[in-house]
């Protein structure tokens, strides 16, 4: 039975913040992983979404699948993805919907894919031109104001004390454009209670790090995270992360370990099936497609010199997906 870890937890809120950023570096080279509170997002509006997730997934699956992921947009089914390539899974016993950056809407070719407005109301977007704060008809286009919550709000925040934790301007992502049209997806999650009896291992979402930058998890309180501090031991320990109310799940991403050059930990994890249902939500903040991610300054010297190459954000990212969906 894995022991319960007791991560930092921080205070979005402080007016100390270079103490913050102080708690988060330590938090970073420890854990990879922290709770972040009084970021500003109300607990009725996570609750809202999450309410709203369980009715989308709980529509017949062949109108999900009319939602099927294009463009890392929409719908996946359940055993659909495996994110430990080692695994003897059929796959991982989880299904989700991904909703990208909420600017694609303002343009021609808009890449999200929603349900129809007479199966799910409240998604209603609006002929596909969303609008932080639009209302038509006094239905509260939930996902915008969530999406751009974290987009703006947290995440920027967010960056600001990463930036001050590795001894660099608050500004400093945005001077470099990773924040000039930041890659922003959330992640609707559903993993069903029961699973099958199978021989096979049997995994919620099976060990893996993030791709990205950041992410930020929030869930409905069940159980089931679990996390592996040292990912090249061959015997892993892993360690489970409690929920605490309101508090967004925070832990950086493989983008960010190369970035500081493996000085914050990428740290693998996984989710166990907990026997009930559980609804997540993960947002993935990640840089500019354009931006260039290269050892930062403060993370190398003569001795402990670059060990990965400069490469652009969204090459990167690209490469890490296919890998994991195969296109």
């Amino acid at each position: 039975m894995a022991t319960a870890l007791k991560l930092p937890i921080i205070d979005l809120s402080s007016p100390d913040r270079l103490s913050s950023a102080a708690s988060i570096r330590q938090a970073c080279i420890e854990y990879g992983f922290f709770y972040l509170v009084n970021h500003g997002v109300k607990e009725e509006l996570l609750a809202k979404v999450l309410e709203e997730s369980k009715k989308f997934f709980s529509l017949p699956l062949e109108e999900k699948m009319k939602l099927a992921r294009k463009e890392h947009r929409g719908y996946t089914a359940l055993y659909a993805e495996i994110l430990d390539p080692s695994s003897n899974s059929k796959g991982d016993s989880k299904e989700s919907y991904y909703i990208g950056p909420l600017e694609d809407c303002s343009h021609q070719k808009n890449l999200n894919q929603w349900p129809p407005e007479d199966m799910m109301p409240s998604w209603e977007i609006y002929n596909g031109i969303l609008l932080q704060g639009s209302r038509k008809n006094d239905v509260d286009p939930f996902l915008v104001h969530c999406v751009y919550f974290y987009h703006w709000s947290v995440g920027r925040k967010l960056l600001s004390l990463i930036a001050l934790s590795l001894n660099l301007e608050n500004d400093f992502f945005e001077k470099i454009g990773a924040l000039n049209k930041p890659s922003a997806f959330l992640r609707l999650l559903h993993y069903p209670g029961e699973v099958m009896i199978s021989k096979e291992e049997i995994y919620g979402a099976s060990a893996h790090s993030d791709y990205g930058m950041v992410t930020l998890l929030a869930t409905d309180g069940v159980p089931g995270l679990q996390v592996c501090r040292d990912k090249d031991k061959h015997q892993r320990c892993w360690e489970d992360v409690p929920h605490i109310n309101g508090a967004f799940i925070v832990n950086i991403g493989d983008m960010m370990e190369r970035w500081t050059n493996c000085l914050f930990r990428s740290t693998l994890h996984r989710v166990m099936p907990a026997g009930q249902e559980r609804f997540s939500m993960a947002f993935f903040f990640d840089p500019d497609e354009d931006c260039v991610v290269e050892c930062l300054k403060s993370c190398c010297s003569n001795s402990f010199p670059p060990r990965f190459p400069p490469i652009r954000s969204g090459e990167y990212l690209r490469e890490r997906l296919r890998l994991t969906y195969g296109s």
